[in-house]
């Protein structure tokens, strides 16, 4: 390779001013992460691929090449599935091995089944074990399996939060060679290692799976959207505030698919942490990564996490040797924005999306019309049942968690404590938060306000926010009412907090607080007491909250050892975890009759096999729906309930009705998954406008029954199926159960007016067909009523990048033709709708004892 060049002492690089001087491409005002992928096509020998880069050729096809896989376990545990599936279809199953690293963080099953109490988070940890004693005894199997797997065992964090504090390298050396840390992540929150200046995405498992086994990411030259930051937070504004203002800025833009950089002098007011919460809600803006360049901020982070200094050090000079220092001028951006750091104000989101951010002044309005509290009600319309300091995107952030302890202090001292009716919790997204919140001595001080730590995971803001008191549910469910959650999160979707909660705001941990001691939301924080103290005396929010100084003083405290000594434990974990078996065959043990763990239906058989491998003829439309479609609707994480189709299938099954767990905890049982899909209970279907829930209209038969039972029927009858969408169809997580639970109900296409990036990967890579309408038309506009019958002629043609289909629309003597544009992006993406998708390709290259690679 003639672009090697010495970096350090016995380590080389791949140099960008190298291949420059060559005449390869002039990368001089690339963005940072254009110059990440343009390294990565050097390195594996594809100038053309780098030249593209350079010239911002978004026609041209690269093929990425990650340097390591993260996942969390609900995601996690089915890609090991697939692997474990794979192995038993190779002549030799130790020839399936991650061609990579991967990292499996189990943060996404623990539960807050205890709360408000000393024993909380241990009483939770236990029931985790019993809960997943068959899961995690598979994960240790596939610990011992699998070279190049590690396991963050549970209690530990949130994944991306041991990504930032522990696993990302930021530069990795290998063979000597140093190049930039890269990343797949099984989970769409992924991008907030972006912060660090490391490249990486959410991906669907089977994308994954690919890319762990080798397989390049082909993709088209992304477009960059360069924001760039002036001045600085007002006083008293939080991180928080900041990505809800920047994801409401970013969803208006548009950048789907397109990669956010941020640059300019505002930078400098950021702390690594607020940038990692920008980051975090790249998903959430719709951007494939929301980028941050290295800088000194970085280096700074790196050593308060127990970095060594030789990693350090090795950082600086690459970053600066490659050009991927931050620049704050010179990049050229395909489109630029300008975002005013100081304009903004404190503010929460909701009661549905990440995208609806209201100031604390517009709160009371976005909330339904009902009567003021009376003594004598339990519970009315905009009261609070749930307030949690959780996940990711804040708990990583030690000022706005210092400042929640802080206003939990102000607020004991006053005599102050959350409503009876709310349940609170604390769920830090790593142990070094609970240990510097204790050193602070606000753990006692969160506890006394209800907020005792509950655990270390990804509990409220993924759903596993446990049971709230029998009688509140029982009102809401009697009375109808609109009650809310409050929670430290960065989704709030229809039905994923907690199905008694229709309403759901995302807030900063401070504000959470200040939410559970008022209790409702029918108040304006910025002039209404929250409260009463001891003496009678109303309390405003403003006499309480921690001033900036205040906060730095306790976060300048922060000790680095307290991150490096949780991350030489990290993959110990508890003794529950060290006591479970681990089993060392190559090929996994299926348990018959198992209820969580059963073998991949895709990897062989029916499931296997092209779905378009002709023209689809009278496909009947299984569900109809509207905009911003989320794969939380798709295929909810939610607790299976008792009358659900997934219920009723498992207690016929023998299990007790009591224990039916989560669709996230049994991924990988398919015929639970499959009665899962699209059985999320506010799903709204327009083939059946009177109802909510998963249930749609069988046609000729104009019968109402579950979507499932009505995609078996079609499929007894040989009638294909399509799934017609609005705008932004399949927004939310990275959660490729939402593609192959599609998949598993016979569904050929999914006919929408725009698809978000990595739910239509997905449907690619499980061989269903995304199509668009084109420009201008949507189901409305056409006239569509949900009765048609679709043809879809000429297919196998029209898979290629760019193509279209005459898709024909009949409705009785009524027929309309509307040119369908194929929403493919590589040729790659056209092959696996051919083959029927990815895992059926790998099936046939190790049956055929073919090498990864």
């Amino acid at each position: 390779m003639t672009w090697r060049r010495p970096l350090l002492d016995g380590i080389e690089h791949v140099s960008l001013n190298a291949a420059e001087q060559e005449g390869v491409a002039d990368f001089r005002t690339l963005p940072a992460s254009l110059r990440v992928l343009a390294e990565d096509a050097l390195r594996h020998g594809d100038a053309t691929a780098a030249a593209a880069i350079a010239a911002r050729s978004a026609e041209a096809t690269l093929r990425f090449h990650p340097a390591r896989i993260l996942m969390q376990d609900s995601s996690g545990i089915p890609v090991l599935a697939d692997l474990a599936a794979l192995r038993d279809a190779a002549e030799d199953p130790t020839t399936v091995e991650p061609a990579i690293p991967v990292d499996i963080v189990v943060d996404h099953s623990v539960e807050v089944d205890r709360h408000g109490t000393p024993d909380a988070e241990a009483f939770n940890l236990a029931l985790e074990f019993r809960r997943n004693d068959e899961r995690y005894r598979f994960l240790r199997w596939a610990e011992s399996a699998f070279r190049k797997l590690r396991v963050i065992p549970p209690g530990a964090g949130i994944c991306h939060q041991m990504n930032l504090e522990i696993l990302a390298d930021v530069v990795v050396v290998r063979d000597g060679l140093a190049f930039p840390d890269s990343m797949l992540g099984t989970d769409s929150h992924s991008t907030m290692v972006n912060a660090l200046g490391v490249l990486g995405w959410g991906v669907g498992g089977i994308e994954a799976l690919g890319a762990m086994l080798g397989r390049a990411v082909a993709m088209r030259v992304p477009k960059v959207v360069g924001v760039m930051l002036a001045g600085r937070l007002a006083p008293g504004v939080t991180a928080t505030d900041l990505a809800l203002a920047m994801t409401e800025r970013l969803r208006a833009h548009g950048v789907v698919g397109k990669i956010v950089e941020f640059d300019g002098a505002g930078l400098d007011g950021l702390s690594l942490a607020d940038r990692a919460t920008i980051a975090n809600m790249a998903p959430e803006y719709g951007a494939t990564a929301g980028f941050f360049p290295i800088d000194g901020e970085t280096l700074r982070y790196l050593r308060l996490t127990g970095r060594a200094e030789t990693q350090v050090a090795l950082v600086e000079t690459y970053a600066k040797t490659q050009g991927l220092w931050r620049a704050d001028d010179g990049r050229a951006f395909d489109e630029t924005l300008a975002f005013d750091l100081s304009a903004v104000e404190p503010c929460v989101a909701g009661p549905s999306r990440p995208t609806q951010r209201r100031r604390l002044t517009e709160v009371p309005a976005s909330l339904p019309a009902t009567p003021a509290r009376e003594d004598t009600a339990p519970i009315v319309d905009g009261d609070i049942v749930l307030a949690a300091i959780t996940s990711c995107t804040n708990t990583a952030n030690p000022a706005s968690m210092l400042r929640a302890g802080l206003l939990a202090r102000a607020a004991r001292q006053r005599g102050l404590t959350a409503r009876p009716w709310v349940k609170a919790s604390l769920q830090p997204g790593s142990r070094a938060v609970t240990d510097y919140l204790a050193e602070a001595g606000l753990l006692a001080d969160l506890e006394a306000l209800g907020f005792a730590l509950v655990g270390h995971g990804c509990m409220t803001c993924m759903g596993n926010s446990g049971p709230l008191d029998p009688a509140i549910e029982a009102a809401v469910a009697r009375d109808g009412l609109q009650v809310a959650a409050v929670l430290s999160g960065n989704r709030n979707f229809e039905g994923r907090i907690h199905p008694a909660c229709r309403l759901s705001y995302l807030a900063s941990p401070p504000l959470v607080i200040a939410y559970a001691l008022a209790g409702h939301l029918r108040l304006d924080l910025t002039r209404d007491p929250i409260g009463t103290d001891a003496a009678g005396k109303p309390v405003l929010l403003s006499e309480i909250w921690p001033d900036d100084a205040t906060v730095a003083e306790a976060e300048a405290r922060i000790r680095p050892e307290l991150y490096s000594s949780r991350a030489r434990f990290a993959f110990a974990g508890p003794p529950a975890w060290r006591a479970l078996p681990a089993a060392t065959t190559s090929r996994f043990a299926w348990e018959a009759g198992s209820t969580f763990l059963r073998p991949s239906p895709f990897a062989t058989g029916a499931l296997a096999l092209p779905s378009l491998a002709g023209d689809v003829t009278g496909a009947r439309i299984l569900v109809m729906l509207g905009d911003d479609v989320t794969t939380d609707h798709i295929s909810p994480v939610s607790r299976i309930g008792r009358d659900s189709e997934a219920g009723q299938w498992l207690i016929a099954g023998g299990v007790p009705s009591d224990d039916l767990q989560s669709y996230s905890a049994r991924r990988v049982n398919h015929d639970v998954m499959a009665r899962g899909t699209f059985a999320n209970i506010r799903l709204r279907n327009r083939l059946v406008p009177d109802c909510e829930g998963g249930v749609t209209r069988l046609l000729p038969q104009d019968e109402v029954m579950t979507i499932y039972a009505a995609a078996r029927a079609y499929q007894a009858a040989g009638v294909p199926v399509v799934v017609i969408g609005g705008r932004n169809y399949g927004a939310g997580s990275a959660r490729d159960w939402a593609a192959k639970g599609t998949r598993i109900l016979n569904i050929r296409a999914v006919i929408a007016e725009s698809f978000e990036r990595i739910h239509r990967a997905n449907l690619v890579a499980m061989g269903v067909l995304p199509l668009l309408f084109p420009p201008g038309e949507t189901q409305l506009t056409l006239g569509l009523t949900g009765t048609e019958e679709i043809d879809l002629p000429g297919l196998r043609e029209a898979l290629r990048p760019d193509g279209s289909i005459e898709a024909r629309f009949r409705d009785g003597n009524r027929s309309r033709t509307v040119r369908l544009l194929c929403a493919i992006a590589t040729e790659e993406e056209a092959q696996d709708l051919l083959t029927g998708g990815i895992l059926p390709g790998m099936v046939a290259r190790f049956g055929s004892g073919a090498a990864p690679g």
